[in-house]
């Protein structure tokens, strides 16, 4: 049996025991008191009681460090919650985002549906309107080559009057012609031969409304083309209803004879 300050001990020991683990020490105590009885002396208990003490110091310190790696766990436990709860909230302010750009989106395909659509209408209109123009030039053009023809048929006539002024002497008719440069044929308004100071010469005429400096240019190098495929000077003439001062000073800078349409009465 225990003694009174033995038993002292033991309950001093009992209390520094975790609470779950007092009662299977209770029963280990009543059994070694049992056997103490029976068997221990007081020496072996003594002996006993030192161990038993160093066991329970060691339990109590790895029970200590149990406890102190829970609490760890526990504090890192709510540090990861914590950091969830930041990634569930990004990831909330993430998908209303990507929301917003889905919405935007979807209002920007509709915006590009109406441009395009204004697109494919402003098309149509442009092309109705291009079809009336391509009729207004056809006019135009049928308006320009009636009043070209009409100023040739009138040189034809006309012109060897006036060329005799400048010693020219016109062989035959004057007349409109085709003739192949190179790969392309050409209209010529007004062509014909002539004779000038005894020089057999290609009479060679454009008839305009109003020339511009660019037809004059063209002309001049249709003239040279024909010189050479026929091996002649080209007297030039150019008849018009209207030559700007600058285009009859730029005719006869270039050796053209400028041709009033109200010369050919």
């Amino acid at each position: 049996m225990f003694s009174m300050e033995t038993a002292l001990g033991l309950i001093e020991i009992l209390e520094k025991v975790p609470e779950e683990l007092k009662d299977p020490f209770k029963e280990f105590f009543k059994l070694v008191n049992r056997e103490i009885g029976e068997r221990l002396t007081k020496k072996d208990f003594e002996v006993f009681q030192e161990r038993f003490e160093a066991f329970v110091e060691r339990t109590e310190e790895n029970f200590a460090r149990v406890w102190q790696a829970i609490n760890e766990l526990a504090e890192a436990q709510k540090r990861t919650e914590e950091r969830l709860n930041e990634l569930a909230e990004a990831q909330r302010r993430t998908e209303e985002r990507l929301n917003e750009l889905a919405e935007a989106q979807k209002r920007t395909e509709e915006r590009l549906n109406e441009l395009a659509e204004a697109q494919r209408e402003t098309e149509r209109i442009l092309q109705g309107a291009l079809k009336r123009l391509d009729r207004v030039e056809e006019r135009l053009e049928g308006l320009s080559n009636t009043v070209g023809y009409t100023l040739e048929n009138r040189s034809y006539k006309a012109l060897p009057r006036i060329l005799a002024d400048y010693g020219l002497t016109v062989e035959g008719r004057l007349l409109r012609r085709y003739v192949k440069l190179g790969k392309k044929e050409r209209q010529i308004n007004i062509y014909g031969h002539g004779r000038r100071h005894g020089e057999r010469v290609l009479i060679v005429g454009e008839s305009k409304v109003r020339p511009s400096k660019k037809e004059i240019s063209r002309f001049e190098r249709l003239c040279e083309l024909l010189s050479q495929k026929e091996g002649l000077s080209v007297f030039k003439i150019f008849v018009a209803h209207d030559f700007p001062p600058a285009i009859e000073e730029e005719l006869r800078r270039r050796e053209i004879l400028p041709v009033w349409s109200y010369d050919l009465e």
